[in-house]
């Protein structure tokens, strides 16, 4: 398998610049979400409250649960029962991952379907503040089920290859 050590690697390269874009968009949208919400409190204390602020703190709340939780998964961070996979021997525990990997696909697969429809039938409704289409709120939606097929897929590479996927085991901060 000499091919696939050089492809694991550009795999791994693709990865890692999806997660260089997603952790400061997901910083900014933590900042964003700070400042509005401070707005709203003060604006509802020494003046009237600002009508929009609730609205955008709502999407952004979307935006960054689902954004976050792409890094979350790339990084093998979601709660996760290992200890009886962790006491197979190898081959049956590449195997069981494997098969794990396989369901997390097919199951992102049928997110993405399934939250592209939505964004198609909310396409017409517009937000009550801001009028802004409700496609873009529900776009996360099939985006973030496609990154984390994505991680899936380079994390099935990664077991092909090495045996056992990289990610889970970086200790790197969100």
């Amino acid at each position: 398998m000499s091919f696939a050590q050089p492809l694991l690697t550009l795999l791994q390269r693709i990865e890692r610049g999806l997660d260089a874009i997603i952790q400061p968009v997901v910083f900014a949208g933590m900042a964003a979400l700070i400042g509005v919400i401070t707005l709203q409190i003060v604006s509802r204390v020494l003046f009237s409250a600002v009508g929009w602020t609730e609205e955008v703190a709502r999407f952004l709340l979307v935006w960054i649960t689902f954004l976050a939780g792409t890094l979350a998964f790339q990084r093998g961070r979601h709660i996760a029962v290992s200890f009886a996979v962790d006491a197979l021997p190898l081959p049956m525990r590449k195997l069981a991952r494997l098969t794990a990997l396989a369901i997390v696909v097919a199951f992102m697969i049928t997110l993405i379907v399934i939250g592209y429809r939505y964004m198609q039938v909310q396409s017409f409704q517009k937000s009550a503040s801001l009028r802004l289409s409700m496609t873009y709120v529900y776009a996360v939606m099939p985006l973030a089920a496609g990154i984390m097929a994505w991680y899936a897929l380079v994390d099935m590479v990664e077991v092909l290859v090495n045996g056992e996927p990289t990610a889970a085991d970086q200790e790197e901060p969100l």
